[in-house]
């Protein structure tokens, strides 16, 4: 069992998730930073001063943190909307790369039997015509 495990984890789908994971979680942090420190500031001052993280109703003993909440939404935005960049950034290129890579294959290469078959052909063509 702990030989299927290791096998299992050094696939490179399951490091590459593994990384992929890692770095969501630290780009994940500087886009709250973003959000919490720049945006909301700046929407708030839009706004005319209103302090998102301060917001709040409250219902009989019970706090409800509504500016939190925004705070989360403008921060997932922010977060799909990156990750659409970079898809977008990503497509691209990987199109590009297999647009080249079509070019190349529709350029067939002729075989060394081909090109003396086609030698042989236009030999005889010259030969009929001279005729």
């Amino acid at each position: 069992m702990f030989k299927e495990f290791k096998k299992f984890i050094a696939r490179g789908n399951v490091l590459d998730l593994a990384v992929g994971v890692i770095v969501g979680g630290a780009f994940s942090s500087i886009v709250t930073s973003l959000v919490n420190n720049i945006f909301t500031p700046l929407i708030g001052l839009i706004l005319g001063g209103v302090d998102f993280s301060n917001l709040s109703i409250t219902f009989k003993d019970t706090k409800i943190m509504y500016g939190a909440f925004i705070q989360s939404i403008i921060d997932f935005l922010i977060v799909a909307f990156c990750l659409f960049i970079i898809i977008k950034i990503v497509n691209k290129l990987t199109h590009k790369r297999e647009e080249k890579e079509e070019k190349k294959e529709k350029e067939p290469v002729k075989s060394a039997e081909l090109l003396a078959l086609e030698e042989i052909r236009d030999l005889l063509k010259d030969d009929i015509q001279g005729k």
